[in-house]
């Protein structure tokens, strides 16, 4: 009777351990069974709302659920970004991010953001990138980087150019042109991007560092002059304007503007393997690439893995660039 007790426990304890292995697979095979957030960190109306309400109804469409998009403004995005780090892993909160929450915020301002942008996040899709445009005003006298350079080179200090921001990847950009470039433009933070590309018409400032959706019509119509993309290559949407890494001394710039898809640390891999595949599926869409290509940003579509190694280098590269630039949003 003993033996036959011990073999009966043995054998519900394998039964429980099987339902315990099969939990998760059955989990990530029902989901979802009910509505999505996915929270976007800055106020509607900017691009990375704009993003949010063009994949979000596609991807609800593939799952099967509704995809509800929830604008968590504040702090430059910190504050929707560190909710979202705090939801349950579950699959049912996803975040739309940039790369100046998820990577730069914590560098700039140690003390006020609370998470981890690599620890704090499972990566689950990397939608699209764009490099920034150095643009200047109409009366700058340089035609060209070289020019623009040389410039800078004669009179340090002289030349100022605007972000939206300190800290923020516009303004990083900034440093590394300084730091390539050998140069000391001054930073000066606006608070309003419009404001930028309305001063800088009107020569109130030299130059700026700008998304190509806020400058590029501007400089289409001649007014105001572009001397560089961010990126090793030019840009679609500005064809014309040079990429900095063809002047030989600023090989090394290369800062994008991106978007992507996070859920929280800890979500079931299999969901975050769902999540990726009908993004990428979202993503191979002709129109919603055509709206990326209006907004100067390319699709790529990188899944977990290579998304997470993409993460570590952008952590790296704009390390060093803060450190070097001793860059503080505090």
């Amino acid at each position: 009777m003993k033996r036959l007790r011990l073999w009966s426990v043995l054998a519900l304890a394998s039964c429980a351990a099987l339902l315990a292995g099969m939990a998760s697979p059955a989990g990530a095979q029902t989901y979802p069974s009910r509505p999505i957030s996915m929270i976007v960190p800055f106020a509607a109306g900017g691009n990375v709302d704009a993003v949010a309400r063009w994949v979000g109804p596609e991807l609800s469409k593939r799952l099967g659920q509704p995809v509800v998009i929830e604008n968590t403004a504040g702090a430059g995005g910190v504050i929707g970004t560190e909710r979202a780090a705090r939801a349950a892993a579950d699959g049912y909160t996803l975040l739309l991010s940039v790369e100046s929450t998820i990577v730069i915020a914590k560098m700039v301002s140690p003390s006020v953001v609370k998470y981890d942008g690599l620890k704090d996040f499972s990566p689950v899709t990397l939608l699209s990138s764009a490099p920034l445009v150095l643009v200047g005003k109409p009366a700058l006298q340089a035609g060209n980087l070289s020019e623009l350079l040389a410039m800078m080179r004669r009179e340090p200090g002289k030349l100022s150019y605007a972000t939206s921001g300190t800290g923020t990847s516009l303004h990083v950009a900034g440093e590394m042109f300084n730091q390539l470039g050998k140069v000391n433009m001054v930073h000066v933070p606006y608070k309003v991007g419009a404001q930028i590309v309305s001063d800088l018409m009107g020569n109130q400032i030299d130059l700026a560092m700008l998304p190509i959706p806020l400058a590029g019509e501007q400089v289409k119509a001649g007014k105001l002059k572009a001397y560089g993309v961010t990126e090793g290559a030019r840009s679609p949407a500005l064809p014309d304007v040079p990429s900095m890494a063809e002047h030989p001394d600023l090989k090394g710039v290369d800062v994008t503007v991106w978007f992507g898809v996070f859920a929280p640390a800890g979500t079931d891999p299999a969901i975050v393997a769902r999540l990726n595949r009908e993004l990428t599926e979202v993503l191979r869409d002709e129109g919603l690439r055509q709206k990326f290509a209006v907004i100067g940003m390319r699709t790529l579509g990188l899944g977990p893995e290579p998304f997470a190694k993409f993460l570590v280098g952008e952590t790296e590269k704009f390390g060093a660039i803060v450190k070097a630039g001793n860059i503080r949003a505090e």
